[in-house]
């Protein structure tokens, strides 16, 4: 999912709490390192015709590279990417980084070369590590033929350090009672990733950036009732960068800077920052880490150090396939009943509530 990067220039900052503001336009937004990619999915998916695709007119859609967000008949706005006629990302190959996938409403179905397949969503997390290459499909099936099927996600791009670029490949499931959630004074913060406080979620794959302390990394999605005040701790380490993403509501303040409209913000992590909701309730997500600082090459689905790693990644999957495809088709869906659960490569399955 995802085929392109933005970053944010880290050099010279300035020592104010709000260091750089970056509007947010359409569905891709700026990163920090060790982050590559963020993309915010929010489709308005209408009834389902019965058979897990829209019931409604595809005409004046760019089907294969549906991106736009076209609104249909009724206004809504929603796109079927690359998928026809179900919605969603057909088999595609990842090398040399990891996919945070975090469902905050609808469903998603996924497949890969391991053999693992998942159906996930309304608050669940999926954790990928492409290593030294996976091939995966991740489709969004409209399960409801009666109503409406929104559909809101993140999916975060974490990069790999050079040594760990050519690992094995990792599959893994986060279900959404499993991932904490800390209530404070009109303040709800979900741990997707990163210790916070006292409270620490599931451990991330072993190769992950994330899996080693000193690296910071942290995912916090934070919703705010309007006026309530979310006090952001300090990282232990003063190299650690920490991006604010303000992408629901009027507006926030950030210690004495007010952000007006969806906006991210490069922000101050050696000390204790307030945010604070203005105007109505706030949601922001954090990412959070300690760069890993390597030359980054990246050609579509493949983020390795240099121009030699990639070209060596296309010949790989060329003749490897990064395993091949064991599904009978590109999209794969996991049936109509709306049942979240995960089957991996070693035969084992699991689910909510296990």
């Amino acid at each position: 999912m995802g085929d392109s990067m933005t970053a944010i220039d880290t050099n010279s900052l300035p020592t104010d709490t709000v260091q750089q503001q970056v509007p947010l336009q359409g569905i891709h937004w700026p990163t920090i390192d060790p982050f590559l990619f963020i993309a915010h999915h929010l489709d308005e998916y209408p009834e389902s015709d019965g058979a897990f695709a829209p019931n409604a007119s595809l005409a004046g859609r760019e089907l294969g590279s549906d991106f736009a967000g076209t609104p249909d008949e009724q206004g809504r706005r929603w796109r079927m990417y690359h998928g026809n006629p179900i919605p969603g990302f057909p088999a595609h190959p990842h090398r040399g980084f990891e996919t945070v996938t975090y469902i905050r409403q609808g469903i998603a179905d996924h497949a890969d070369s391991l053999g693992a397949a998942a159906r996930f969503g309304d608050g669940d997390v999926q954790w990928v590590t492409a290593g030294r290459g996976i091939v995966h499909s991740e489709m969004f099936p409209l399960l409801d033929p009666d109503g409406p099927n929104t559909l809101e996600l993140f999916q975060i791009w974490l990069n790999l350090p050079r040594a760990d670029k050519m690992t094995d490949p990792h599959f893994s499931m986060l279900w959404a009672d499993h991932i904490p959630v800390v209530r404070d004074s009109g303040v709800e913060v979900t741990v997707v990733a990163g210790t916070y406080g006292e409270v620490a979620p599931a451990p991330p794959p072993p190769a992950s950036w994330a899996s080693a302390v000193e690296a910071e990394v942290a995912v916090w999605h934070a919703r705010l009732d309007e006026g309530a005040v979310w006090t952001l701790p300090p990282t232990r380490r003063d190299d650690t960068l920490r991006m604010l993403y303000f992408f629901r509501g009027t507006s926030v303040a950030v210690d004495a800077t007010t952000l007006s409209g969806p906006t991210a913000a490069l922000i101050a992590s050696d000390a204790d920052v307030q945010v604070r909701a203005v105007d109505g309730a706030a949601t922001v997500l954090i990412l959070q880490g300690r760069p890993i600082a390597e030359p980054v090459a990246q050609y579509g689905p493949f983020v390795m150090n240099d121009r030699a790693g990639i070209e060596q990644a296309y010949r790989d999957y060329q003749a490897t396939g990064f395993g091949g495809w064991p599904w009978s088709d590109d999209g794969p869906v996991h049936g109509a009943e709306r049942v979240r659960f995960a089957r991996y490569p070693d035969g084992s399955s699991d689910g909510p509530g296990t």
